[in-house]
């Protein structure tokens, strides 16, 4: 028997792993694209059309059945969702990347965990059973992570390592970054997390009310697009900035749209279907691992003492939340589960795609 699960282990194994490069991958092409000047609006925007009509056929076709009417609220929360994990996440994400290395943007997002659980706790989505073992390790984790962004924030420290020599995508950060900018770009990183994570805690009301998944993201991307278009028309009225120029920024774009949103979309669904929400999650330091070695071999990124200790204790962190998360799932009979749980932290026996909330920035 256990002979015979070993391919599948496998399998799983190598998605989880294809999941985190491609995902790796969107933080260095993405870093690559804002160096070959692309607007950031119209980098976004192409990025979301991309990924919409990529998604919603499938939405259409698939959840067919499972699309209830809609209402004056649905569409309301349809707005918000949208404004908080397409508007605010991928817009604050860039303005992070415009300082800081993709390195330091990929540790600083291992925080999401912990700053889910301190906004669900507020709404009162989560229980802090401080008494019990798993309340107390989500609790310890989310000091320590929140402990560790501060460190990366306010202390940069001596570089460690440079790959300049390796230069091979656009042109690396300069060196010689003042500590406000730092500061700026960590700042803007942790704004990318708090509207990355109230995007998942606003989902669990509304897909309660609307339980098509696929339709939730093609909805939310549809007013994220008319939301980002609004901003463009203010923003990024020079005709010129909406073409691309190379061959260079066209891939940036295509893999932004077609690999980052589409490929890992797919692959995560698959991973979290197979293997559990947890599972999936457990992977993401290796996301920060291989991002590490991709900039600094393709954009010459350096690594610096804070940001290592820093990214350390957030990866420490997020294992304290995981496994707090994981002896709540046990220990919870199903009708007793908080609801953002339940969403974030499925049983692995259901046939339906589990979560899509470790959807990329």
């Amino acid at each position: 028997m256990g002979r015979e699960d070993t391919p599948e282990k496998v399998k799983l194994l190598l998605g989880v792993l294809l999941l985190q490069c491609c995902l790796a991958g969107f933080h260095v092409v993405t870093r690559a694209a804002l160096n070959m000047g692309i607007s950031k609006i119209v980098f976004t925007v192409y990025r979301n059309s991309i990924a919409l009509a990529l998604l919603a056929p499938f939405a259409y076709l698939l959840e067919k059945k499972n699309r209830p009417p809609f209402t004056f609220s649905l569409l309301v929360q349809f707005f918000l969702l949208a404004f908080c994990g397409i508007t605010c996440n991928q817009g604050f994400y860039l303005l992070g990347l415009h300082y800081l290395s993709p390195t330091y943007a990929s540790a600083i997002q291992n925080t999401v965990p912990a700053i889910t659980f301190v906004l669900a706790a507020c709404l009162r989505l989560e229980q802090v059973s401080i008494n019990k073992r798993y309340g107390t390790a989500k609790v310890i984790g989310t000091v320590v992570s929140i402990g560790g962004a501060t460190i990366i924030t306010l202390y940069k420290g001596m570089p460690l390592m440079n790959f300049k020599s390796f230069h091979m995508l656009g042109s690396s950060i300069a060196s010689s970054n003042h500590v406000w900018d730092w500061t700026v770009g960590c700042l803007f990183l942790l704004g990318n997390c708090f509207a990355w994570s109230g995007w998942m805690v606003l989902q669990a009301p509304v897909l309660k009310k609307y339980p098509a998944r696929l339709s939730v993201l093609a909805l939310t991307l549809v007013f994220g697009l008319v939301q980002l278009l609004a901003i463009a028309a203010f923003c990024e009225n020079d005709s010129d900035k909406w073409k691309l120029h190379s061959g260079g920024e066209l891939f940036t774009v295509l893999y932004a749209g077609l690999v980052a949103s589409g490929v890992a979309l797919s692959l995560q669904i698959w991973c979290i279907d197979r293997g559990g929400a947890l599972f999936t999650a457990i992977f993401q330091p290796v996301q920060t691992v291989m991002v590490a070695i991709m900039a600094a071999v393709m954009l010459g990124d350096e690594l610096y003492t804070g940001g290592v200790i820093g990214a350390v204790l957030i990866v420490i962190g997020l294992y304290f939340v995981l496994w707090g998360k994981n002896e709540e799932k046990r220990s919870s009979n199903q009708g007793n589960e908080p609801e953002l749980s339940r969403h974030l932290l499925r049983e692995e026996s259901s046939p339906e795609p589990k979560s899509m909330t470790n959807d990329i920035p």
